[in-house]
This record gives C-alpha cells, structure tokens and sequence, in this order.
C-alpha cells in the first residue's frame, strides 16, 4: 500500500478535494500527522473508495 504524501501541501489538496467532492466538510478533512488512517476513514465513507484508491489520488494532487 503506497504511503499518503501530503505533509506541506495539505491546504492545496484540502481546496481541490472539496472541489471535487462537495459532500466533504472541514471536519472529514482534518489532517494530523498520524491520524491519517482516521481521515482516510471519513474520506472511504464518503466518496466510496478504497484506501489505496483515496491514497493514490491525494498524493497526485
């Protein structure tokens, strides 16, 4: 499973997945450095994917 990569671009990705995903809230989309498994969590909820489909887009963000 590839690893999520976002550590300093997190504000850019929050905007461009709110884009893409209207559903998602400020509160889904809160980054702490290791509870990344607790956001991927909300996120699978609700868009749908899997984990390694949710990690592989954030890290093409």
């Amino acid at each position: 499973m590839d690893k999520l990569e976002i550590k300093g671009k997190w504000n850019s990705v929050k905007g461009k997945l709110k884009q893409k995903y209207g559903e998602l809230t400020d509160d889904d989309l809160i980054y702490v450095e290791g509870k990344e498994d607790e956001m991927l969590g909300k996120l699978q909820q609700k868009t749908g994917k899997t984990r390694e489909e949710l990690v592989n887009e954030l890290n093409k963000l």
